[in-house]
């Protein structure tokens, strides 16, 4: 995923591990990957804006 690309509402946007399993984070709305806001491997908190769709 990088800035610019388009996606739907239910795409694979992110992989979150949480105690050694993998979820599938999905976007919420179509459109346009605006801004990325973590880094890969970089740990996140619950709730934690991660990437902006416009």
């Amino acid at each position: 995923m990088e800035v610019g690309d388009s996606v739907k509402q239910g795409d694979t946007i992110c992989i979150i591990e949480a105690m050694k399993m993998m979820n599938q984070i999905e976007a919420d709305r179509d459109g346009v990957v605006e801004a990325i806001l973590v880094e890969d491997g970089e740990p996140v908190e619950f709730d934690q804006p991660m990437i902006v769709i416009a």
